[in-house]
């Protein structure tokens, strides 16, 4: 499988140069030159296929022309190690909780994948991978768990300095090893604008191999589809239209449902559920596309004010404005109304969910009072509430009982370098680092 820049569809490059460059030379994401169309009896079969068993299908049906069978077995066996279980919550509401991963988040799946396939693409290779990620929260514990102690891997993770939850900090600044923490004095668009400087700074990639683990990569972002056909799985059939509410920040979670549907899984419609960082609802609601400076919220990891995978949706709908909001229907709430929906679904079902989850059940709440009795939705809870302990303590009023794994990770010592909002101070900082 080759890919192609979404800033130019001339630029293409194979597997391996997308994966360890991470991001096009001009700017652009990389994106498959050609999507595969799963056949008929794949759909007909999925209920009674396991996790794996589907995995292999679809990554086989994305890379099997490049990878072996051996290969491709290896990564969705590495990736798949724990369930994404479907919890229905109302009559047609479900729940796919993606939090039963290392550290509690739906990330998991995309950074273990990554972690392997980059090994695999650089076996026999005397360089090391530096791997540099920017994160609001979830990412860097993800990456940083996943490429712990990789072999021929550094990882320089950066974030943003007081906007992240002291548990996800913790689960990246207190691991050491191969994995260093930058904390920033800006927000995460600050971060991610670092990063990117990186990548197309020339006397830094002359002297280091420089790559991102973020959802900009493709070995991040497209095996995140393979729980969209999972959930489809486990559904019960249904003669109503299927809907999918993704919580959003950087939009490389919706990516890979779209990248589901066009392989041929029949979801009728995406919800784009957001907090008040809504660049991209405002876009589905008819504006034009305008990035802006992100707004701290209580849902803090989709707090993106240009999020890098708007035009790689675009893309994925041949980057036809009209098909995109005809597909995808957007909307934002507020920290209001995002804490007063966690009280109500705890007192009706005791259910308890994250913010960001939350985000999602709202947006599709929001599709089906539009449409009345038309659908059926699927929601993505994509951490656990306990990542988010003070924040879900304080708007139900109780005492969340943390997962062992989140204790251990609160037991750490945290270990990160402080860093002005500045490329030149981050460009010396990789120099004396990673040199």
């Amino acid at each position: 499988m080759n890919f192609y820049s979404t800033n130019n569809p001339e630029h293409i490059v194979n597997l391996k140069e997308a994966v360890i460059k991470g991001l096009a030379s001009d700017q652009g994401l990389y994106m498959p030159v050609e999507i595969p169309k799963l056949p008929h009896e794949f759909f007909e079969e999925l209920p009674s296929l396991s996790f794996r068993e589907i995995g292999y299908q679809v990554i086989g049906a994305l890379f099997g022309k490049t990878l072996t069978s051996q290969q491709i077995n290896q990564l969705v066996d590495h990736t798949l190690t724990f369930d994404a279980p479907l919890v229905e919550l109302e009559k047609n509401i479900y729940s796919l909780e993606l939090f039963h991963g290392p550290t509690l988040a739906f990330k998991d799946f995309g950074a273990r994948f990554c972690s392997k396939l980059m090994s695999m693409l650089m076996e026999g290779e005397k360089r090391k991978v530096r791997v540099l990620v920017a994160t609001s929260g979830d990412t860097g514990s993800a990456v940083a768990n996943g490429f712990y102690k990789v072999p021929g891997v550094e990882v320089v993770i950066l974030y943003p300095k007081g906007k992240v939850s002291e548990l996800q900090e913790k689960q990246f600044t207190t691991l050491g090893e191969n994995i260093s923490c930058l904390e920033v004095d800006g927000v995460f668009d600050d971060c991610q604008s670092l990063v990117k400087q990186a990548f197309l700074d020339e006397e830094l990639n002359d002297k280091m191999l420089l790559t991102s683990a973020n959802s900009i990569n493709i070995a991040r972002w497209i095996p995140q589809c393979l729980y969209y056909f999972y959930a489809y799985s486990r559904l019960p059939k249904s003669d109503k239209k299927l809907a999918f509410s993704v919580p959003s920040g950087n939009f490389g979670n919706l990516g890979a449902g779209i990248l589901a549907e066009r392989m041929g899984l029949p979801i009728d419609i995406f919800v784009a559920s957001t907090n008040v960082n809504k660049v991209v609802p405002d876009f589905l609601h008819g504006n034009a596309f305008q990035a802006k400076a992100s707004v701290s919220t209580i849902s803090n990891s989709m707090d993106v004010g240009n999020p890098s995978n708007f035009y790689r949706l675009l893309a994925l709908y041949g980057n036809d404005e009209a098909v995109f909001r005809q597909k995808v229907k957007g909307f934002y709430f507020d920290d209001a109304d995002t804490a007063r929906v966690m009280r109500s679904i705890k007192d009706q079902t005791t259910y308890i969910m994250d913010p960001h989850g939350a985000v999602g059940y709202l947006g599709l709440r929001n599709l089906m009072r539009m449409f009345p009795g038309e659908y059926v939705g699927v929601f993505l809870e994509t951490a656990h509430p306990g990542k988010f302990k003070s924040t879900v303590d304080q708007i139900l009023g109780i005492d969340l009982e943390l997962p062992e794994r989140l204790k251990e990770f609160m037991k750490g010592e945290k270990n990160a370098d402080s860093l002005g909002n500045d490329y030149g101070q981050f460009k010396e900082y990789l120099l004396k680092k990673l040199s």
